[in-house]
């Protein structure tokens, strides 16, 4: 326990620490927009558990891969070589959840844009769960697990030190839980963004396919875009909302 906290002493550690969490979040607040878009597509009443389910599952993936750390540094080592790059286990993962990740995104922007889907969904007696509970759940369990892989992964790059991951990724969690609720309220209020968080969810996709390849692509590039397109949605949403406001006062009696 003393050695645990020992470590505390070196500034370097703080520092790590600081990044990691930052990293961490970012990965979190990924995970995040996914299980909102899911818990999104259930009745009212189920979706506050289905978030907090996928959380759970996500903090519960993480520290169990954290006690595993020795056998998650030895997924890094190649299996097979092909096409001049040296695919690892870790590799593979992440190949297969980018797929994943690119086939729920198309699917989802397809649903989002087909016509005839929307007026079945809207029409009369129409259902308005368009997705099962545990079908809900086993498809955020598939994404929480390569997002903790690769979570578990940029910790142990890091850092030696299991207590710093272990913080890191308590705070991370945290975080999502705090911001699960807002985060699905603002999606389901507009519209728009479920398209912009759908196009991030296929970026991301493809950068864990490309990665898994052996084409890293730094993260920086990613996110900055990712920034910059919410800038550009919020401000699109804050025009809206202006002119609704107008038209609203308009059209009030005098």
């Amino acid at each position: 326990m003393n050695e645990n906290l020992e470590i505390f002493a070196d500034p370097g550690v703080w520092a790590a620490l600081a990044t990691l969490i930052a990293m961490e979040v970012v990965l979190g607040i990924d995970n995040l927009i996914f299980i909102s878009i899911l818990t999104n597509k259930l009745p009212d009443a189920m979706r506050p558990k289905a978030r907090m389910v996928g959380i759970g599952l996500a903090l519960g993936l993480r520290l169990a891969l954290l006690s595993l750390v020795a056998v998650i540094a030895r997924m890094t080592r190649p299996l097979f070589e092909a096409f001049g790059h040296g695919f690892s286990a870790r590799d593979l993962i992440l190949i297969a959840g980018g797929l994943f990740l690119v086939w729920k995104a198309t699917t989802e922007i397809h649903h989002n844009v087909d016509d005839d889907a929307h007026r079945e969904e809207s029409g009369p007696g129409a259902a308005t769960v368009s997705i099962t509970f545990g079908a809900a759940i086993a498809q955020i369990i598939a994404l929480d697990l390569v997002f903790s892989i690769d979570s578990i992964i940029t910790a142990v790059g890091m850092t030696d030190h299991i207590p710093v991951m272990v913080i890191a990724v308590l705070v991370a969690v945290g975080v999502m839980m705090t911001a699960s609720g807002p985060l699905a309220r603002f999606i389901e209020r507009n519209p728009t963004v479920v398209m912009l968080a759908l196009a991030f969810l296929f970026m991301i996709g493809m950068t864990l396919i490309a990665d898994g390849c052996g084409v890293h692509v730094p993260k920086g590039y990613i996110y900055a875009a990712m920034a910059f397109s919410a800038s550009v949605e919020g401000l699109n949403i804050f025009a809206r909302r202006r002119r609704e406001r107008r038209r609203r006062e308009d059209a009030a009696p005098r």
